[in-house]
């Protein structure tokens, strides 16, 4: 019976973060009451109160004796805390960069596939909304709130999968993918990068288009093409890099002679 009831509380905390993620609550909002979810839910309240109680020590939720259960935590950020080690990786090491490329490559053309499969209209209204402020932070040449603006595309397009494991998956990535993609347009935010920008906004638009569109397998095609696109960028970037760094030890070798 244990059993039974600790994956149902396992239902419900997924049931829980989409009803915070539907109802666009902040932190300070409150929740319904014990009685209320289970009534909505149709179950009883033992599991509600353990799926509330296990959100409350991963620090979603908070909850006040006598005083309801309040959301701690933005949703987007929450599981940041828990993937801080290998954020930190990718500052020490750039080839942890391309492994988290590989995992994105993998995670993001199922969601992408999905997405396209299952959004609802209140999906794709956010997936827009993204985009439009991606592009804008884009067009005002600020790597880092584009990288944000982008990272949350990216996740509004996981959440309309529909797949609560693929969007905890994507939610717990959140900092280590707003870490890649900060290090992606590091390297294409250049002076000389105007046609890969470009490159970039037409490859966010088409995916986009082909999720509205419902074309899972255009979605899919275009978020690996994506990908690929980012990956062979950052490569010729280092590549560059590395040939001018060459270049310049050779030149001033030789003057020392």
């Amino acid at each position: 019976m244990q059993s039974t009831d600790t994956r149902l509380s396992d239902q419900i905390a997924h049931t829980l973060q989409r009803l915070i993620h539907d109802r666009q609550l902040k932190p300070g909002d409150r929740l319904p009451s014990e009685r209320t979810l289970a009534e909505q839910l149709g179950v009883s309240r033992p599991p509600v109160r353990e799926a509330i109680r296990t959100l409350a020590g991963q620090g979603l939720l908070t909850t006040r004796r006598g005083g309801g259960t309040y959301l701690q935590t933005d949703l987007l950020n929450w599981p940041e805390t828990r993937i801080q080690p290998l954020a930190g990786l990718l500052q020490d090491d750039i080839q942890y960069h391309y492994d988290v490329l590989e995992a994105r490559h993998t995670l993001e053309s199922d969601t992408a596939w999905y997405a396209a499969m299952r959004a609802t209209q209140q999906d794709k209204d956010s997936i827009l909304r993204c985009l439009d402020d991606m592009l804008e932070q884009q067009a005002g040449g600020n790597a880092v709130l584009t990288a944000r603006a982008d990272a949350r595309l990216h996740l509004a397009i996981a959440e309309a999968s529909h797949n609560l494991v693929l969007v905890q998956i994507m939610r717990g990535l959140f900092d280590v993918l707003l870490s890649s993609i900060e290090k992606s347009l590091g390297a294409m935010f250049q002076p000389d990068a105007h046609g890969t920008i470009d490159e970039l906004t037409l490859q966010h638009r088409s995916l986009v288009q082909a999720i509205l569109e419902g074309d899972a397998e255009r979605a899919r095609d275009t978020i690996r093409h994506h990908l690929e696109f980012v990956q062979q960028t950052i490569r010729t970037r280092e590549d560059d890099e590395a040939r001018r760094r060459r270049a310049h030890r050779l030149s001033s070798s030789r003057t020392l002679s």
